[in-house]
């Protein structure tokens, strides 16, 4: 065990945990911060996405000791009280979602991507979201909301 200092959504936590434990559980387990979901366990499909010291990361992989230190927002910290972040707002407003269970990971890999780039193009937001997979076929829908965060024009759909 090791005492690891994080921030997780601005509150600051000391945790004794073991080092090579992946932050997904503990968020989920020990912090109760459920947003962030468990999909392959191999950094293959994004749904465990949360944003460390602004970069986009794979929670499912990325150990504590590799937090200790940093700052995390998880789903949960995005909205302020009832006020959606752009991102998820454009995820309600352009159907971003089918059944939620990647729509977390989505929105935080869209929050950082515009967090490095503020107006993409649309192949940039495509480009910038291949590392999240959604099963039921709600791409296009992911990509109008990013776009519409962004205030970039969308196109109302894949092409």
């Amino acid at each position: 065990m090791r005492s690891i200092s994080v921030t997780v959504n601005g509150v600051p936590h000391q945790l004794a945990v073991e080092e090579d434990r992946r932050l997904l559980w503990v968020l989920r387990d020990d912090l109760g911060l459920t947003g962030t979901k468990f999909g392959c366990g191999v950094s293959a499909c994004g749904s465990c996405t949360v944003i460390v010291d602004g970069k986009a990361v794979h929670s499912c992989v990325t150990t504590m000791k590799a937090v200790d230190g940093k700052h995390v927002t998880t789903i949960e910290g995005l909205a302020n009280g009832d006020h959606l972040s752009p991102v998820q707002q454009g995820f309600v407003d352009h159907l971003g979602f089918q059944c939620g269970y990647c729509t977390p990971g989505m929105i935080m890999g869209g929050t950082a991507l515009l967090a490095n780039n503020p107006k993409p193009t649309r192949e940039e937001i495509v480009k910038g979201m291949e590392g999240h997979l959604c099963r039921c076929g709600a791409h296009a829908g992911i990509i109008d909301a990013i776009a519409a965060a962004s205030h970039a024009p969308s196109t109302g759909g894949a092409k």
